[in-house]
C-alpha cells in the first residue's frame, strides 16, 4: 500500500526559505528612464538577501547584471541567474506561489494579466512554465492560469487562513463573471486554506495593483495582522484606512478570538514630478530567513517607528531598512519586487 500523501498548506512568509526571486530591471521596462536609481534598490535588497539565503535573478541579460551584482559586493555564490525575456520587475505577482505538505514543493502558477490588462505582461506570466522547464525549481508544478491571481493580493498564516482584498480580486478584468463566493472557493481548492477572511478597504492613491493586501495589512506570527494606520484625519487615505482598521479589528481567528494588531504608520505623503501621489507603505516588507526586508522612504521617525514595529511582529529576527523612494516612482515597493521560495519543511 501506498503511503498516503500530506495535507498540501500555503506557507507564511516566515517560514523556512529555500530562495527569493528577484526579476532585474532592464532598458526595455517602464524603468528605462531611471534604470540606475532602481538598480541600486535591487542591488540592496541582492545583497540583503544573498548574505542570508540563496537569491534567485531573473533578467533579459544575465551577463549585464552579474557585472552589475559582482560591482556592488553580492554574495555570489548564493546566487543564480536565469535568463529570459521579461516585461517587467514585479515578481511578487508573476512568480510561483508555493505549496508545502507532501515530499516535494508544489510550484502553482496562477494567471497573471498586468493587473487587470493594464499593462503588457504576457513575458512575466511565462516566466514560471521557463524557471520549470530548466529546472531552476524543483518539485511539482500545479497549472492554475484558469485564474487571475497576483502573489501581492494573498496572505497567508500556514495554518489554513488566507487575507485578501474584495476591492482586488472583484476589480475589472480579473475573473469575471466569478463571484465573490465562487472565487473563495477556488482560492481553498487551488490553495489548500481552510477560509478567507475580506478587507473591502485599503486601495492607496497610486496603487496599480487595484488593492493589494500586501501593501495594507500583513500577516504575522502568533494571530498578528500588522496594518497601516492614518492618524491625520486632514489626510485624503483617512477614511479608508480608518475603515480598514475597523473592519480587521472585527476579524477573528480560527479560534474564534480578535486578532492582536499592530499599527504601522503611514509615510508622510510622497509626490511624483507631475504631483501625483505614490503609494508609499511601511507594510511593503519581506520576510526571509532570519530578518524582515522593509521599505524606508527617507523620513526617519516613520522609518524608526515602522522599524520598533516589526521588530515587535517578529521577534527574533534582524530588521533591516531598504530606501524604496526608487520603487514607488513605479507604484509598487520592496514587497512588491520580491517573491519567497519555502523549503519543504515547517519552521519559524
Amino acid at each position: 500500500m501506498e503511503p498516503q500523501k500530506r495535507q498540501l498548506f500555503l506557507p507564511a512568509e516566515w517560514n523556512k526559505q529555500q530562495m527569493v526571486q528577484l526579476t532585474w530591471p532592464h532598458e526595455n521596462t517602464d524603468w528605462n528612464y531611471m534604470l540606475p536609481e532602481v538598480e541600486a534598490c535591487f542591488l540592496e535588497i541582492a545583497k540583503a538577501v544573498s548574505s542570508r539565503q540563496p537569491l534567485l535573478v531573473v533578467a533579459p541579460d544575465v551577463n549585464a547584471v552579474r557585472a552589475t551584482l559582482e560591482a556592488g559586493g553580492v554574495r555570489m555564490d548564493n546566487v543564480t541567474m536565469f535568463e529570459c525575456q521579461t516585461n517587467d520587475t514585479w515578481a511578487r505577482d508573476h512568480a510561483f506561489i508555493t505549496l508545502l505538505g507532501d515530499n516535494v514543493p508544489h510550484y502553482v502558477d496562477f494567471c497573471f494579466n498586468g493587473w487587470g490588462r493594464k499593462f503588457e505582461a504576457s513575458l512575466d506570466n511565462a516566466i514560471n512554465g521557463k524557471l520549470y522547464d530548466a529546472g531552476i525549481v524543483k518539485g511539482e508544478y500545479e497549472d492554475c492560469n484558469s485564474l487571475v491571481l497576483e502573489g501581492g493580493s494573498i496572505e497567508s498564516d500556514g495554518r489554513g487562513t488566507l487575507l485578501t482584498t474584495s476591492i482586488c480580486l472583484l476589480a475589472p478584468h480579473r475573473n469575471q463573471p466569478m463571484t465573490q463566493n465562487e472565487i473563495e472557493n477556488s482560492l481553498k481548492k487551488m490553495l489548500h486554506v481552510n477560509r478567507v477572511l475580506w478587507l473591502d478597504y485599503g486601495n492607496l492613491i497610486g496603487d496599480d495593483t487595484d488593492g493589494h493586501v500586501d501593501t495594507i495589512a500583513r500577516l504575522a506570527p502568533n494571530d498578528t495582522i500588522v496594518y497601516m494606520q492614518c492618524t491625520d484625519v486632514e489626510d485624503e487615505q483617512y477614511k479608508e484606512l480608518a475603515a480598514m482598521e475597523k473592519q480587521i479589528s472585527e476579524l477573528r481567528t480560527a479560534d474564534g478570538n480578535p486578532y492582536r494588531m499592530l499599527a504601522l504608520p503611514s509615510p508622510q505623503p510622497i509626490y511624483d514630478e507631475d504631483g501625483e501621489r505614490l503609494p508609499a507603505t511601511y507594510a511593503n516588507f519581506l520576510v526571509i530567513n532570519g530578518a524582515v526586508l522593509y521599505p524606508t522612504y527617507a523620513q526617519p521617525e516613520n522609518d524608526k517607528r515602522a522599524e520598533a514595529v516589526i521588530k515587535e511582529a517578529f521577534p527574533g529576527r534582524d530588521v533591516v531598512g531598504i530606501d524604496c523612494r526608487a520603487l514607488i516612482k513605479q507604484h509598487g515597493s520592496l514587497h512588491c519586487v520580491t517573491m519567497q521560495y519555502p523549503k519543504a519543511e515547517r519552521g519559524y
